[in-house]
């Protein structure tokens, strides 16, 4: 079987694959006895139509489509082997296949014309020398009196006010009533629907509620009564009061402060696994510290990497790119099936098309970071050993224990990450990295207060 390779973009090759004469006409009359056994036709027995009458109706369009079907099938295969071609992803004719329908005639040289993804050449720039700038994440050590300090709110105790009025901080027992602005002084007042409380339990802290309501708590005794003219923000939540003027009438029934527990041994021994509070603050400290050691060691990485792609030459076949594509929305879908939400309903038939198309540039990167990686490590004969593997596999497996794992995908997934760690540690080596304060190179985002559950959370 003649075969001519020819080099085509994205990663592909297109290949000539010459059908002989002999080969045409045996696939051609193998689909004509094959349908003659098999197609019903009125007033004959399967097998014995004769051969014009099944032409005849069938056809001989469908017969050659049926026939070339079979010769790509058998012999597409067979060009990739003979020529070593190391193919990914499936065949995609080059040109009309209705145009090749029309051309094939059995008993005459074909010419099958196609184009198959094939893994890309990566070419590397400069890997060795590089420097770059990362940001360096530092430990606070207010994190540990903030998980500290919500620990014990968690715990703490209601006790009467007495003597003062409300201050911030406070909690209040309140009744209120919530009416829309009256447009003259002779209207009846009209009830807010739901804006409405019995000794309604408040945390006076500025910006619950709408604007105003609990500031105008502030300086109330119990027993006091007192009247509120405030306006719901444009942006609420409720339509029908939204950007609307509004009255509350307010009664303070009770005060109350917390009283916080000692922050002693005993208290570190109620909320977490240690027996002193030395032992977990040292905890706390140390896990802190790693988590931010971990983001510097990852934004170091992530620069390296980026450098890297920036001189990276690769031309991505299409194949990788819809596979990559593919893992990134199914991550996202079990992220979102982790959350409790109706995946089914997010992703419709109508939103799948659009989120893959914004996956694309994510999928693109991050090709081309993992192809880069792999080209340097192949380029610096970097291997995994065995036991190195087995170690990893080990520590995986305990923390997924409990889980369905599959042997040989875990194995492929620790190999490529131990690979991947020794070729990030090889750049480090041969690089220069300058740390920055964090915000330097990207604008620091507002954290969002967590509660930290130290049961769960002080486990080495």
């Amino acid at each position: 079987m003649k075969v001519t390779q020819e080099k085509l973009p994205a990663s592909q090759i297109g290949l000539d694959i010459e059908i002989t004469p002999e080969m045409s006409k045996n696939a051609y009359e193998q689909v004509v006895q094959r349908m003659s056994r098999s197609v019903n036709i009125p007033g004959f027995r399967k097998g014995k139509v004769p051969r014009h009458i099944l032409i005849q109706r069938l056809g001989q369009e469908r017969i050659k489509a049926a026939a070339l079907d079979d010769l790509m099938n058998q012999y597409l295969p067979k060009a990739v082997e003979q020529e070593n071609i190391q193919a990914i992803g499936s065949f995609e004719p080059r040109g009309e296949i209705d145009n090749l329908i029309q051309q094939f005639e059995p008993g005459k040289t074909l010419t099958i014309q196609v184009a198959v993804d094939v893994e890309p050449e990566v070419k590397l720039g400069q890997y060795k020398g590089l420097s770059v700038q990362a940001e360096e994440a530092k430990y606070d050590p207010e994190q540990v009196e903030q998980v500290l300090k919500r620990e014990q709110e968690k715990r703490a105790t209601l006790i009467p006010v007495e003597g003062r009025p409300a201050q911030e901080g406070d909690v209040a027992f309140v009744d209120f009533q919530g009416y829309f602005a009256q447009e003259s002084e002779e209207a009846e007042p009209k009830e807010i629907p739901g804006a409405k409380g019995d000794n309604f339990q408040v945390e006076l802290q500025e910006g619950r509620f709408i604007p105003g309501f609990v500031e105008g708590i502030f300086g109330m005794n119990p027993g006091e009564t007192k009247t509120l003219n405030l306006r719901f923000p444009d942006e609420y939540g409720d339509e029908e009061v939204a950007g609307k003027d509004a009255t509350f009438t307010i009664t303070l029934n009770e005060l109350k402060e917390r009283e916080l527990p000692e922050l002693d041994d005993e208290f570190a021994e109620e909320v977490s696994e240690f027996s002193t509070l030395a032992e977990l603050r040292e905890s706390l400290e140390k896990r802190f510290q790693g988590e931010k050691d971990d983001q510097t060691k990852a934004n170091k990485r992530k620069a390296l990497v980026d450098a890297l792609v920036e001189t990276l030459e690769v031309d991505l076949p299409e194949t990788l790119i819809r596979q990559e594509v593919d893992r990134l929305i199914t991550q996202q879908v079990m992220q979102l099936s982790n959350m409790g939400l109706d995946v089914k309903r997010l992703f419709t038939g109508e939103m799948v098309p659009r989120l893959r198309e914004q996956a694309r540039p994510e999928a693109i990167d991050a090709l081309k970071r993992s192809l880069a990686l792999k080209a340097i490590a192949e380029q610096e004969s970097l291997t995994v050993k065995d036991e190195e593997i087995q170690a990893e596999e080990a520590k995986v497996l305990k923390e997924l224990e409990g889980q369905d794992v599959d042997p040989k995908r875990l194995r492929a997934f620790v190999t490529e990450d131990l690979l991947q760690n020794k070729t990030y540690t090889l750049l480090e080596e041969h690089a220069t990295i300058e740390l920055v304060p964090e915000g330097t190179l990207t604008p620091l985002e507002d954290e969002e207060e967590e509660d930290e559950e130290l049961d769960s959370t002080e486990e080495e």
